[in-house]
């Protein structure tokens, strides 16, 4: 099984276990440290991560040319929209809708659906294009569980956040891929001076500078 499936499987399975802590049932009905969110819909919404990987996983991405991943956040209207905008509102009320019958619901749904995960994708094919319906074009297996990655590490440290917790320890196969590509869009979005003023020159760095 190739490295980026590895990887997806390990952020996966400690967001599983972060889901099931008992803090995050205890604050379950209060704010979130992500805006507009509650602790029970940033759990939600980090368990649909899982969701999404199953959604494609069962699609067809025959005869569909992939996109790149800088072609697809580019394309991706959510990466520059705002809090009020439908995309994101919808966002938030569809995971308060994966979190509506609780904690333990959802944490033993989400392990099911990993457990079969972890069971499919070392038989998947290298290069396998899969559909993202939402998005409405395809991708690499490979690109997509990256984009999963890098919500999983991100929403994983809001989870913490919220309820008190450290962020949960990852491996360098897992928070390597991540920062990578979260580096590329932050230059892709603002420039190479921009993103290096940043690392490197606080008193010359932007005020403000994201990948998303």
């Amino acid at each position: 099984m190739g490295e980026t499936r590895q990887s997806y499987l390990i952020a996966a399975t400690s967001a599983v276990s972060l889901l099931a802590h008992p803090a995050v049932a205890a604050a379950w009905d209060k704010p979130s440290a992500l805006t507009e969110f509650s602790v029970a819909g940033l759990a939600g919404h980090l368990a649909h991560q899982i969701v999404r990987t199953r959604d494609v996983l069962d699609s067809d991405g025959t005869g569909h040319e992939p996109l790149s991943l800088l072609e697809h956040y580019s394309r991706s209207p959510w990466v520059e929209a705002g809090l009020d905008h439908e995309i994101n509102v919808g966002i938030r009320r569809g995971g308060e809708a994966a979190a509506a019958d609780g904690p333990a619901a959802l944490v033993e749904r989400t392990r099911a659906l990993l457990d079969a995960q972890a069971a499919a994708l070392p038989a998947e094919p290298a290069g396998r294009v899969v559909y993202v319906r939402p998005s409405g074009w395809a991708l690499t297996l490979d690109d997509f569980l990256l984009t999963r990655l890098v919500e999983l590490v991100v929403h994983s440290d809001d989870l913490a956040a919220s309820v008190g917790l450290e962020t949960p320890a990852l491996p360098d196969q897992v928070i390597g891929p991540v920062v990578e590509l979260l580096a590329r869009l932050a230059v892709h979005r603002h420039g190479a001076t921009a993103v290096i003023r940043t690392l490197s020159r606080a008193e010359r760095a932007p005020a403000t500078i994201s990948a998303f």
